[in-house]
């Protein structure tokens, strides 16, 4: 696990791991975490029940894990989840 994460990082990966379409490896790539440093990481930051309703959600989740996925799913996020603001 990398030494130290900023806090904005530390969000970034507490929101791709509860999101169902970002595999535990899109996390790796990015941060340099693997699954299991991303459970410790969800453990240390989560209360407990948010903790045990987001391990429920992701144990076993094909979409959580690049392997299980269809091939043809090659991205980590859809295309439209940033939206970028026009001066709005």
């Amino acid at each position: 696990m990398p030494a130290e994460l900023s806090a904005a990082d530390t969000s970034r990966i507490i929101e791709m791991a509860w999101e169902d379409r970002t595999p535990f490896e899109a996390i790796q790539r990015t941060y340099g975490l693997a699954e299991p440093a991303v459970i410790r990481l969800m453990r240390a930051n989560l209360k407990a029940g948010s903790f045990r309703l987001w391990r429920a959600r992701v144990t076993g989740r094909a979409s959580k894990h690049s392997a299980l996925r269809s091939p043809e799913i090659d991205r980590a996020y859809c295309p439209t989840q940033y939206k970028q603001s026009h001066g709005r």
